[in-house]
């Protein structure tokens, strides 16, 4: 099926012949003719699989198509971090560029002098994280009474990071009346309670299960010491002569001290991190996706909105808590269908983790034995025989 079949305007096709793309990912050639036909749909899919454009090219079809098109703001897509704000943004840019679409972003951490700006010449498309769009709401800048279509995206990452309760806010202010699209890449407990009070008799639309990792993803585990964890990944990226890799850690003062030690080694690498102010996460992003860079360090909430199609290895220097978040880590790369590498390092004191993440896959990551940083092997402490009671003895004799 190529996009000529979704029934897509001129100038969305025109966009994307710009781009060179004819042929729909499973996720956008589900969700796209539903989402044009005005439906409520719940969209799982991982990281990776185009459901950016699955929501973003029906969006702007269904607002430039109006014959008589209202003021304010008509669709609102919510997504939990900046990174991937500016990614959506960048996404109506690219498919919209021959409509009559306005779009404009707001997030925190920067000053929202532009962005309220930006609201007073008109928007049609505001994309947009929690926390800016409640206080630029309360400021009186946004008024969301006129919108038509609400899109949640990354809803398990917002479950993750504490949002809940904002989005539940965001919820009491839309229009009863309206179409809403539900992006998750897990759906948990709690994301489907939360699907089940915003959509009215949805399409549901799941293309990868969310407990399984992309196929063409080679995974490999180095069991190895914590203070080893920065000798093996210099070692393999040397040996293995990797291009570009991002490398994932629990903390930011981890994130950190990793740069730090490949800098000594005279890699170029960067950290992204919530410590670190919004241009410098973008120049290091840039930095990285142009090639300047070739180690990204990241945290899970600063990497969220990262999408690179031609990264070749995700470290999972440490284990993240969550096993779902590891699936979200390593499907970084292996997009745009090539082929990827997910490497992972284990001490002692995740071994647990590793335990979760391959009963949530629901296989075993293959084992690396020979390397130059062996962790400890795993002892199992015997419990000491219990002593019987003197009585007892006595009881037997």
């Amino acid at each position: 099926m190529s996009f000529t079949s979704l029934k897509l305007i001129e100038p969305v096709m025109k966009a994307l012949a710009d781009e060179g793309y004819t042929i729909p990912t499973p996720i956008q050639k589900q969700a796209i003719p539903y989402v044009l036909a005005g439906r409520d749909l719940q969209g799982c899919a991982q990281t990776g699989t185009g459901k950016t454009a699955a929501f973003a090219i029906p969006v702007i079809q269904l607002l430039h198509q109006q014959r008589k098109p209202k003021s304010g703001i008509k669709a609102l897509v919510l997504t939990p971090t900046r990174e991937l704000a500016i990614q959506i943004e960048e996404s109506f840019s690219t498919y919209g560029k021959y409509t009559n679409i306005r779009h404009t972003i707001v997030y925190g951490g920067v000053s929202q002098l532009p962005q309220t700006r930006a609201l007073r010449k008109g928007v049609d498309v505001l994309v947009a994280t929690p926390g800016r769009l409640l206080d630029l709401i309360g400021q009186g800048f946004i008024r969301l009474n006129e919108l038509e279509i609400f899109v949640l995206d990354e809803a398990d990452r917002m479950l993750d990071m504490g949002f809940i309760n904002d989005i539940r806010k965001v919820i009491r202010l839309l229009p009863p009346n309206r179409q809403t699209l539900f992006f998750s890449a897990t759906m948990p407990g709690e994301i489907e309670k939360l699907a089940g009070v915003l959509l009215k008799d949805p399409v549901k639309v799941e293309v990868t299960p969310p407990t399984s990792t992309v196929d063409k993803i080679r995974q490999s585990i180095y069991h190895t010491t914590k203070a080893d964890k920065p000798k093996m990944l210099l070692h393999l990226l040397r040996e293995q002569k990797i291009s570009t890799a991002l490398v994932f850690t629990r903390t930011k003062h981890g994130a950190d001290k990793v740069v730090k030690f490949l800098h000594r080694a005279e890699i170029k690498a960067a950290a992204i991190h919530g410590n670190k102010s919004q241009n410098a996460r973008q120049n290091a992003l840039n930095d990285f996706k142009t090639g300047r860079l070739k180690v990204l360090v990241a945290t899970d909430i600063a990497a969220r909105g990262i999408d690179i199609d031609e990264l070749s290895h995700v470290f999972n220097y440490d284990l993240p808590n969550v096993p779902e978040t590891y699936i979200h880590r390593i499907g970084r790369t292996g997009r745009a269908g090539l082929n990827g590498t997910a490497i992972a390092f284990c001490d002692v004191d995740e071994r647990k983790e590793l335990r979760d993440i391959e009963k949530l896959i629901m296989n075993k990551i293959p084992v690396v034995e020979k390397h130059p940083f062996p962790g400890n092997p795993v002892v199992i402490e015997k419990k000491a025989a219990r002593p019987r009671h003197h009585r007892y003895r006595q009881h037997l004799n």
